[in-house]
């Protein structure tokens, strides 16, 4: 059997902290890249206490053959509150860095504004 060299291997993360970013991203009702896409370094990430926030929903309007993200043609309405919730979240988890990015949403005539305002919002609510 090979051993595989240390820097390959990953440690199990403490899933107490895992879960307690988890928590918070439930408790504001937000998406991250990844849960939405299946990463396999979510516990990694999580564990570091950061996440990839996904800004105008959980699903797609495409259906790129790469990405795990769900796809619909027709997803739910925007959420004018979402920017507070993230700046609740980046806030509650104590974030320095911060990592936002957004579903494509072709079902809307103005999709690049919304999510270009979205992240100034979110910085304008955040405190300090």
């Amino acid at each position: 059997m090979t051993v595989k060299p240390e820097w390959l291997r990953v440690k199990a993360p403490q899933w107490q902290r895992v879960g307690s970013v988890k928590e918070v991203l439930r408790d504001l009702g937000l998406n991250t890249v990844c849960e939405e896409a299946s990463c396999p370094n979510i516990g990694e990430c999580f564990h570091a206490g950061t996440a990839t926030f996904l800004i105008m929903g959980p699903a797609c309007t495409r259906a790129c053959p790469y990405c795990d993200i769900d796809f619909e043609k027709k997803p739910q309405p925007l959420d004018s509150t979402e920017p507070q919730r993230l700046a609740a979240a980046v806030q509650r988890l104590d974030l320095n860095h911060v990592v936002i990015t957004s579903v494509n949403r072709d079902d809307l005539a103005d999709g690049p504004q919304y999510r270009n305002r979205s992240p100034s919002l979110s910085s304008r609510a955040s405190p300090g």
